[in-house]
């Protein structure tokens, strides 16, 4: 799609499509269900389904491995299934599947080397673990000493990292993930679809904004190139990719308020996600303060008195709920804003709820 016309910089507006995106941010959710608002019984009860050795390494190594948006994006494979996904990934070899999978973070020089060293020596020493956290750092993770050990001890053996992934990805697809591909299939073409026709009419900003949830750049007009992907399974929070300054690649929530993410649960994903980040009184002053005007972490700390990893902890749950919208500048400062409308849709939607005649 060339946007030349609109005035803007941006000329090339590409869609991607397949379950293995949801396959790989599903994996990344059900051990991390806090940080998206899944119930955490749920999630065990799913990775249960797992013979002990393989649900034991898939906790060990996602704490190691992010979900590997640098290698799904490639575009010189299709489709993005997840058995054609699991296809590719086996005709890697084994040795080099960890590496594979690393691929894309921004890391210093240092941290890529000591990885490398520790790869190609087979072998590493505590001087090594501090470099390597530096790796988590560039990822925007901080990790505690026995992620790193277990960071290096895969490293120095990455056959036999790359022969378990394998096995634990194909029976964790075998166990769960085969019919939930099944049921989120319609749901992922439908994002893709509504996209495109919003894609239709209006432009590429504000496309952006409206997909991602309420995140905008500072310096946007400097992207070329737009890269937009639909998630069942990340809904309302994105994946953001920017492999160059003026690339980015969007992996978009596309659940709508009233589907769930745990089938059969009848009260919508979003009203409860709402309702309980507002019931907490710091994130209610919070609320109150971005309706006064955009603020950073750093700046709300100071208003409310709080160290920042505390307000950035607030920031996030008021984020996964949808209600702020995001200003990333052009030096990644992240500043904040309420979303005014979303307030008034909840409760709109606790009234419709309440008022069904037959909740079950």
């Amino acid at each position: 799609m060339n946007l030349i016309s609109r005035g803007i910089r941006l000329t090339n507006l590409i869609w991607q499509f397949g379950t293995a995106y949801d396959f790989f941010i599903s994996l990344f959710v059900l051990h991390q269900p806090n940080r998206f608002g899944l119930r955490a019984s749920w999630a065990a009860g799913v990775r249960s389904r797992l013979p002990g050795p393989q649900r034991q390494f898939l906790e060990e190594a996602l704490e190691i491995i992010p979900p590997p948006f640098s290698w799904l994006t490639q575009p010189d494979w299709q489709p993005k299934d997840v058995k054609s996904s699991l296809a590719n990934l086996a005709s890697i070899p084994a040795e080099l599947r960890l590496s594979t999978m690393l691929q894309g973070g921004d890391v210093s020089q240092s941290a890529q080397d000591t990885v490398d060293r520790i790869r190609m020596n087979q072998a590493y020493d505590l001087s090594d673990l501090e470099s390597l956290r530096d790796f988590f750092r560039g990822n925007g993770r901080s990790v505690k000493q026995k992620t790193l050990h277990r960071f290096a001890q895969a490293l120095s053996d990455p056959f036999t990292f790359g022969v378990q992934f394998l096995e634990a990805c194909q029976l964790y697809y075998d166990v769960f993930f085969e019919e939930e591909e099944r049921r989120i299939q319609h749901f992922l073409q439908r994002g893709l679809e509504d996209g495109k026709q919003l894609a239709a009419t209006m432009p590429p900003s504000e496309l952006f904004r409206t997909l991602s949830h309420g995140i905008s750049y500072e310096n946007f007009e400097k992207v070329e190139q737009l890269v937009l992907i639909p998630s069942y399974w990340s809904s309302p929070l994105v994946f953001l990719h920017n492999p160059q300054p003026s690339q980015i690649w969007v992996i978009y929530g596309c659940r709508s308020d009233e589907q769930n993410l745990i089938p059969g649960q009848y009260i919508p994903d979003a009203l409860i996600k709402t309702l309980k980040a507002l019931s907490d009184p710091t994130r209610l002053r919070i609320a109150h303060y971005l309706t006064q005007s955009p603020q950073t972490p750093t700046s709300l700390a100071h208003l409310l008195r709080l160290r920042p990893p505390t307000v950035i902890h607030h920031l996030n749950i008021l984020r996964l709920a949808g209600l702020v919208e995001i200003k990333i500048s052009k030096d990644r400062e992240r500043c904040y804003t309420l979303r005014k409308k979303e307030v008034t849709k909840t409760i709109q939607q606790l009234d419709d709820y309440l008022n069904q005649k037959d909740p079950v």
